[in-house]
């Protein structure tokens, strides 16, 4: 069996960390029902990601260690259901909080523990701590092992996030996300999956929740295939605006066999003449006030 059945849950936040615990064991239980191997939240579920047009210790007062009874219960609950789930939360963290994401295994285990590496820092997440790298890990699935990145909504805008995620051996990034998702943010999408050959699952909030359009998607990143003349989308699954659990099936097997024969992801690459990149010298018209390393 290669087919691994991913389950994006675009809900609306209830206004509190309770409600919202509640809510969620509510979706991954019904996802479970519905077929689910990895059931993913939008960003910073614990909170709805209710961080504008509120005073910033009023938002900051809101974060949880990664260690709280809401995270615990995702694990816990991941085990019960023999389900994979990705949480996401506002974390309590030195200093400043993280926007983050846990992703436990379906035995409950805690698998990483990613923090937002490109924070928003020309607005208000400039009072969040960003992330400091990025992490790959297997998971034990119904269909066999797949190794598992993630990356958070602004992530996307950055090649380098998804490629490093592909170099540490990346088949499927999870990318919780809380903005809308028009037709320029998909492309970014689209094109981080065609470039390393992966797949990438992206959860975002409904309508209903302000400046989110839902348009949650998967990209199965393999663009040529044997029985096909030309090429094909890789977007497997595009939900519109309404809340709900949406469902898209990865096929494992087809996704190696296209790994294991295309030119892109690290096929072809010249590293050794690419030291600019990770330069850190901003010229303009590039510099910004807010900017922080």
């Amino acid at each position: 069996m290669s087919l691994l059945k991913i389950g994006l849950l675009q809900i609306t936040p209830c206004g509190s960390l309770e409600a919202n615990l509640e809510k969620g064991i509510k979706y991954c239980k019904k996802a479970k029902e519905m077929g689910v191997d990895i059931a993913l939240f939008p960003e910073m579920w614990s909170n709805g990601y209710n961080i504008y047009g509120r005073s910033v210790e009023e938002w900051k007062a809101e974060a949880i260690p990664v260690n709280s009874n809401f995270v615990n219960s995702f694990g816990s609950l991941a085990k019960e259901l023999n389900m994979s789930i990705g949480i996401t939360l506002l974390e309590k963290f030195q200093g400043n909080p993280r926007n983050s994401l846990v992703l436990f295994d379906r035995f409950g285990e805690k698998k990483f523990i990613y923090a937002k590496v490109h924070t928003c820092d020309f607005d208000v997440e400039r009072n969040l701590t960003p992330g400091d790298d990025f992490y790959v890990s297997v998971l034990d699935t119904a269909c066999g092992e797949v190794k598992v990145g993630g990356m958070i909504c602004y992530d996307r805008e950055f090649p380098e996030s998804a490629r490093i995620l592909m170099l540490k051996g990346a088949e499927l990034i999870l990318v919780p996300n809380a903005c809308p998702m028009e037709i320029n943010r998909i492309s970014q999408l689209r094109a981080r999956a065609y470039e390393n050959m992966l797949a990438i699952a992206t959860c975002n909030y409904p309508a209903t929740v302000p400046d989110c359009n839902g348009g949650s998607s998967i990209f199965d990143g393999m663009v040529y295939l044997p029985e096909m003349d030309n090429s094909r989308d890789t977007c497997i699954l595009q939900a519109g605006e309404e809340e709900g659990i949406y469902i898209g099936e990865l096929d494992l097997k087809k996704l190696r066999n296209y790994r294991e024969a295309e030119v892109h992801g690290n096929a072809y690459r010249h590293p050794k003449k690419y030291g600019l990149i990770v330069g850190s010298k901003i010229e303009e018209p590039f510099i910004r006030d807010d900017y922080r390393e």
